[in-house]
């Protein structure tokens, strides 16, 4: 499989897919009203009617991504009716327009074969009698295929993406303790405080000795990261919470100001630094670094003066450290960052999704000699609030 395909490649055609959905789908809405026996001022009214529907939907999805509308806690109403329907229009939109493409061209290809056919067997044309049922039929089939995306969409923002899983997993370590993982929060429009108090509630209830949250606090925005934190601290792990910085709190916020929000809340942010933790049943470390592309990562810093036999848990909101853990005999290492992919197919032996095509380690258990990573799915979504087979979840971990 096709590896580390770079990011903005990916953009890149994402947003020239959107674009081209949009035409498409105007195109080819416009041909079946004109096809319609209705009045030319009433079809223009409607075709007008339409092309303004499908912009305001496309540009106030790209205005929620670009300029971040700071409501802290938006109602339920609000949510559904006005921040939901532009993301699932945008999402839906792309693959709407690419089956109904499809079909187009495998209609014109069947056309193209049966001339061919025709021609070879010196067919004579005779008059054939349309059949009406099996036209509508096709013709429902189509409209079938072309809403399928559009509500799958709607489903992955309204359900999937809020209906998470408990991981547990048991791992080596050298030090027993119970270790409850978030990552990925994305506070924002489409992670209310409401929902953020959800997985407070249900970390709270796990009891953890360790908490810790691997990056992406906020989405689009640092105001939304006080409200946040606030939540977070209300649990009280054994031996602490501790946290790592990800790529969204760089693009939207500075250092300095990142450091005193996270002091304000008693949240221990890990930057290329570390904890040591003394128990009665001896000491161990929690290590964290900062994000490897828009930060400065350094693991040698990170793990600077602590003895090579305690036990460490590493903190890394991307999981492309874990060849740098193995090096440094680093038993456990936490990390997030892709999603599991947000929007993945599963096929016999293999996941696609954008993750999978850009990281080796996407979701999941990895191993390397003694040392294991697990890339947690998260709980927030980051560019849509779509969610398709990859569930978000709360991790917790026994260590041993």
């Amino acid at each position: 499989m096709i590896r580390q395909i770079p990011f903005a490649i990916i953009r890149q055609v994402v947003i020239a897919l959107a674009v081209f959905a949009q035409i498409y789908l105007f195109v080819r809405i416009r041909q079946t009203i004109k096809s319609s026996p209705r009045s030319n001022r009433f079809k223009s009214r409607v075709i007008c009617l339409v092309g303004i529907i499908i912009g305001l939907l496309f540009v106030l999805n790209g205005y929620i991504l670009v300029r971040p509308i700071l409501w802290i806690d938006p109602p339920l109403a609000v949510q559904l009716f006005l921040f939901d329907p532009p993301a699932v229009w945008t999402l839906g939109s792309i693959f709407s327009a690419l089956f109904l493409f499809l079909a187009q061209l495998g209609g014109k290809l069947g056309q193209m074969i049966i001339r061919l056919y025709r021609d070879d067997v010196n067919y004579q044309a005779v008059s054939i009698p349309v059949n009406l049922s099996r036209r509508r039929f096709i013709h429902a089939g189509v409209l079938g295929i072309t809403a399928a995306p559009l509500i799958l969409s709607g489903y992955g923002a309204t359900y999937a993406s809020k209906a998470y899983d408990i991981e547990e997993l048991t791992l080596p370590f050298g030090h027993p303790l119970r270790v409850v993982q978030l990552t990925d929060i994305h506070a924002g429009i489409y992670m209310t405080l409401k929902e953020i108090r959800r997985y407070t509630d249900q970390v709270i209830a796990l009891q953890p000795d360790v908490f810790v949250i691997t990056g992406d606090f906020i989405s689009n925005s640092i105001s939304f990261l006080p409200s946040c934190l606030e939540e977070m601290a209300l649990v009280h792990a054994r031996y602490g919470t501790f946290a790592t910085l990800g790529n969204h709190e760089h693009w939207f916020g500075n250092l300095s100001e990142l450091r005193m929000i996270f002091r304000q809340y008693r949240i221990q942010l890990l930057q290329n630094s570390h904890q040591l933790i003394q128990t009665e049943r001896g000491a161990f470390a929690v290590a964290g670094i900062d994000d490897l592309r828009t930060g400065h990562p350094n693991l040698s810093a990170a793990l600077r003066g602590l003895d090579s036999v305690i036990p460490t848990l590493l903190l890394s909101h991307r999981p492309e450290i874990f060849p740098q853990a193995v090096a440094h005999e680093i038993p456990v290492t936490l990390a997030g960052h892709y999603h599991g992919g947000q929007i993945k197919l599963s096929l016999p032996g293999m996941d696609i999704s954008l993750a999978h095509l850009r990281t080796p380690y996407p979701e999941g258990l990895y191993r390397i000699n003694a040392s294991h990573l697990y890339v947690s799915r998260g709980i927030g979504t980051t560019f849509t609030p779509v969610r398709l087979n990859a569930p978000p979840e709360v991790t917790l971990f026994h260590l041993t």
